[in-house]
């Protein structure tokens, strides 16, 4: 094997900032993943693992490491248990796996229409969006565990699924790389319907029962109009989409944010175990961060203040201080921490 030097990563990121690897290798099979990790263990140099680049940060220092980009392809399915189990490589684009499922009446990705990134990622983040999550359909992850050499397979509950977490992201992050991962789909299975936004959009079409094509083209409509689907010719497309996650709050402590808002529509959604969830873009536009305000290179999305969007010149300091900032604005306003999305190489989280 042998690796490309210092390679620019921002090439790699939908975010386009970020400093160069100082070694970077595409690997597509498992075994190159194999050898991927020989290598770095044998020059004493940390591996990283390289997706879609769609929910990363990079430090403009760069890494001083591995660089594994993941193009593992193939997807395989079967019948079973009264469903379609479908077996994705991680290297495959997740939303031409959603369309190719919905094409065939398989139900269970609609709502997950438009996310970028590939399929490795999906189980990583506990990939969610207008009403489903990735965690309602994953059989199984197969993945290499970093720190002994081997291959292991993860059933759905030692997954540790959370809300935009699992034991990938957050017990020991870094420590294993995901090589492919099993679904259950449902045949003919009913549309599922859970987010106003895609109500709205299927009404104003005349959709009384909607189909899972249906909803597919809804969610990216919705998607489309707030800039969450990737395109070479919108201003707002150099960013990881949703910067930070909805913050979940104990019930007992929604009191005080409501009388921080003063605002009685504050949008709000009761959880089970006596939590709230609360909607993220609202509280920073309410904080005075409102879509499309920008301090120098960086800014947020014309179309929603969930995206932090990069400018010409942008660099990966400019994106987290900020984030930072918006952090910062949206805890003196309402006494909340927001918790950041993307994964950060080389920068302190925030």
């Amino acid at each position: 094997m042998t690796p490309l030097e210092n390679v620019h990563l921002a090439e790699h990121c939908t975010l386009g900032v970020g400093g160069p690897a100082r070694f970077f290798v595409e690997a597509c099979s498992e075994a190159a993943v194999l050898q991927a990790l020989d290598w770095a263990r044998g020059r004493g140099l940390r591996l990283r693992v390289l997706g879609g680049g769609s929910n990363l940060v990079v430090a403009d220092e760069g890494i001083d490491g591995l660089v594994v980009k993941i193009a593992l392809r193939g997807v395989h399915t079967r019948e079973a248990h009264g469903g379609v189990e479908l077996i994705a490589a991680a290297g495959e684009p997740w939303d031409d796996l959603v369309r190719s499922s919905v094409e065939r009446g398989w139900a269970g990705f609609e709502c997950l229409s438009g996310i970028p990134g590939l399929v490795g990622a999906t189980p990583m983040q506990n990939v969610g969006a207008y009403g489903q999550e990735v965690s309602e359909t994953v059989i199984f992850v197969r993945a290499l565990d970093t720190s002994t050499g081997r291959i292991m397979t993860f059933e759905n509950r030692e997954c540790r699924f959370g809300y935009r977490d699992s034991l990938f992201r957050s017990d020991e992050p870094g420590r294993y790389v995901i090589l492919s991962v099993g679904y259950r789909l449902r045949p003919r299975g009913p549309a599922t319907i859970r987010y106003a936004d895609v109500e709205k959009d299927l009404a104003a079409r005349g959709i009384a029962k909607p189909a899972i094509a249906d909803v597919r083209a809804s969610v990216l409509a919705v998607r489309r109009s707030k800039s969450m689907v990737l395109d070479s010719q919108d201003a707002n497309r150099r960013s990881c989409g949703s910067f930070f996650t909805n913050p979940i709050i104990p019930a007992a402590e929604l009191a005080a944010v409501e009388s921080r808002a003063g605002d009685p529509t504050m949008p709000r959604w009761p959880l089970p175990g006596g939590q709230v969830k609360l909607s993220a873009a609202w509280l920073i536009e309410r904080a005075g961060y409102t879509r499309g305000r920008a301090e120098g290179p960086v800014g947020l999305s014309t179309k929603h203040a969930l995206a932090i969007v990069a400018r010409d010149g942008a660099k990966a300091r400019d994106v987290v201080a900020f984030a930072r900032r918006v952090q910062t604005a949206v805890a003196e306003r309402f006494g909340v921490r927001l918790t950041p999305e993307p994964v950060f190489w080389g920068v302190a989280e925030l």
